[in-house]
Order: C-alpha cells, then sequence, then structure tokens
C-alpha cells in the first residue's frame, strides 16, 4: 500500500482537497477530522452553512436527502460501498489472480478507502452535516474466488461510479460557496474512477477501455446516470434501502 505524499512539484490544490493526499496509513477518523477542519478554515471564513438537509429517515431506509449535501451524501454512499468491494477483493483475493492483478486492487482499495474517508470529513467539516450511516453491504451475488467473478464486479462498480459523478456535477449549486470547490474535486476524483474503469475493462476484453457502452461514439462523451438510476443499480449490494429521490433538490 502506497504512503507516498504529493511532492511539492504538484500543481496547487485548494485546501478542500488536502485531505485527499494524508497518507492512509497514518490516519484515524478522528486524526483526519481534526486536520481537515484546520485544512478548510479558510475555504469556510465567510462561508455560510449549507442549508440542505438530510432528514430522518424511515427504519431500515437511508435518505440522501436535498441540496448540495445529498450530492455529498451521495457520493459517500458510493465510495462507502467501492472502498468495502476492494477490501473484500484485497482481503479474500480470487485464487487466480495474477500477482500484477493484486497489487492493482490493494491500490486501487486505498484509493476508494481515501475517498470514502474524504466525504465523510468533508460533509461533517465543510457542509456542517451528519454523514449517513454506515452501510452494510451485500455481496453475496458476487464471487471473489475467482477472478472473472472480481473482474465483472469491478467493472460495474467503476463504471457505475463514472456515470455517478457525471451526472451528479449538474446537480451541485453554487449558491453555496463551496459548491465550486465541490465540483472541481467531483472533476479529480471521476477522472480516477474513469482510470479504474478502463484498466478493469481492459483486464477483461483488452481494447475495451472505451467501449460505445460506455462513451457515446457520437459525442465522445462519457455515460451519465441520474442519482435515482445509480442507486437502483447499486441497491443490490447494500442491505438497507437508500434513497436518492431528493438529491440535488
Amino acid at each position: 500500500m502506497s504512503t507516498k505524499t504529493i511532492p511539492s512539484s504538484q500543481p496547487q490544490t485548494t485546501d478542500l482537497e488536502k485531505p485527499l493526499y494524508t497518507p492512509i496509513k497514518r490516519r484515524s477518523f478522528f486524526m483526519y477530522a481534526g486536520a481537515t477542519a484546520g485544512a478548510t478554515a479558510l475555504v469556510l471564513a465567510g462561508c455560510k452553512k449549507d442549508d440542505s438537509t438530510t432528514p430522518t429517515p424511515a427504519a431500515g431506509t437511508v435518505s440522501l436527502g436535498n441540496g448540495n449535501l445529498s450530492v455529498l451524501q451521495y457520493a459517500y454512499s458510493l465510495e462507502q460501498l467501492e472502498a468495502a468491494f476492494y477490501a473484500q477483493v484485497v482481503k479474500t483475493p480470487a485464487s487466480d489472480f495474477a500477482p500484477i492483478e493484486l497489487a492493482y486492487f490493494t491500490q486501487v482499495a486505498t484509493h476508494e478507502a481515501i475517498h470514502r474517508d474524504f466525504f465523510k470529513a468533508a460533509i461533517t467539516n465543510v457542509a456542517k452535516g451528519t454523514p449517513i450511516m454506515d452501510l452494510t453491504p451485500d455481496f453475496s451475488s458476487i464471487d471473489f474466488t475467482k477472478r472473472a467473478g472480481v473482474l465483472g464486479a469491478a467493472k460495474a462498480f467503476e463504471d457505475l461510479g463514472v456515470s455517478a459523478y457525471n451526472g451528479a456535477g449538474k446537480l451541485i449549486s453554487n449558491s453555496d460557496a463551496n459548491g465550486a470547490a465541490y465540483l472541481t474535486l467531483a472533476g479529480k476524483i471521476v477522472s480516477v474512477e474513469a482510470r479504474h474503469a478502463a484498466y478493469v475493462r481492459d483486464l477483461l476484453n483488452p481494447g475495451s477501455f472505451a467501449a460505445d457502452d460506455q462513451v457515446d461514439p457520437a459525442s465522445g462523451l462519457d455515460m451519465s446516470m441520474t442519482p435515482v438510476a445509480v442507486i437502483t443499480a447499486a441497491q443490490k449490494y447494500v442491505k438497507q434501502t437508500i434513497d436518492a429521490s431528493q438529491v440535488g433538490k
């Protein structure tokens, strides 16, 4: 697992992004949250609290709420699932993985865990909201013992993640002073998800990294999906019922 920090020669980043560069091995959530609060002090100066909400859901249902906060909760829910999936892949690697494939999935597991923890901290320290509960994954439909089972599920998660971020960007409101920062970060994260998707696709079928089912051959643009469509597709991987009907509204 890599513990490298971003070298000084890298482009300047916003304070909101800094938690992404904290080596995950050195973080507990509480240390991380504290660091994030300090790092975002300048961002928050003079900013109003996001007035979006995450309402109390019915039993067994997780509501993602509305407004910009709901977009963060939406991303957090998906990153929870991805992080849990790759953690399981690394914990119980498929018997027919090539060594390079396990190394790759170990790297991806780190990325997804960082994304998950970042959104949790951003919801708490920047949006001043309460993160949704820890979701309970249901990966009973995935055969983690076989390479084909893992790659098939990884392709589904990564393609879905890219489509989700592409569809959520327009839902971020600039009426929230942090809206531009959220959108910038979403762009930086979706590019990582797209790298993952391309690699997994080529492992499954060489040359399919930008196949027509994901990149529209007419426009050259990647696919996008609404939050409701994404959560409907992801629902089979989580035990709680997720309500995304008001995301971004």
